[in-house]
């Protein structure tokens, strides 16, 4: 997180604690911290071209090694249709 905001609040006088944290997250939003928060959670960092070209390659052997089973009879690829769950 490179560019942190900080977000402070104190209590005022006889403030009580929810107005406190109603005034903190309202401080928050409008420092768009939760938004920003929420865009980060599910960020997966992109592959590098070495691994991109790995799991290519992977998925292409699985690929043809599934042909030569279907053409060596092992596998009756209509039985493989079937069985998805959807």
């Amino acid at each position: 997180m490179n560019n942190a905001v900080r977000v402070e609040v104190s209590k005022k006088g006889s403030e009580n604690s929810t107005s406190l944290i109603r005034r903190f997250s309202r401080r928050a939003m409008s420092a768009a911290i939760v938004r920003t928060m929420r865009n980060r959670r599910f960020f997966d960092r992109p592959l590098s071209k070495n691994v991109q070209q790995k799991k290519k390659l992977h998925s292409l052997a699985k690929r043809a090694n599934y042909e030569e089973q279907v053409k060596l009879g092992k596998i009756d690829p209509a039985a493989r249709k079937r069985g998805r769950r959807r």
